[in-house]
């Protein structure tokens, strides 16, 4: 049985440079993610009929203002991963807020 002999500065290397960058960029990407999902279940319960409360207008307006700067963000950093990720949650936004204004 052969063992591997990986030095340990090797290792130490790949944590603070790799694993550090690999973690902001996954908290930015589940950060949009959260951002997208805020007024989602209240619309889907306007949609279905479940409520007839509709999401504050301050709390879409100042979330969209922040998912452009995340977007523009990602743009000029070009993170395609972010873009995609703002793009379609923006296009899932607008289906259901149209569902909900054109019922």
């Amino acid at each position: 049985m052969k063992f591997v002999s990986i030095p340990m500065e090797a290792i130490r290397n790949f944590v603070t440079q790799s694993l550090a960058k690999l973690s902001a960029d996954t908290l930015g990407w589940l950060a949009a993610i959260a951002l997208h999902s805020v007024t989602v279940p209240s619309l889907i319960a306007l949609v279905t009929g479940l409520s007839d409360k509709t999401p504050s207008l301050d709390v879409v307006g100042l979330l969209y203002v922040g998912l452009g700067l995340l977007f523009l963000r990602a743009v000029v950093l070009k993170d395609i991963l972010n873009i995609i990720t703002i793009g379609a949650g923006f296009v899932m936004q607008a289906t259901l807020m149209a569902l909900v204004l054109f019922k």
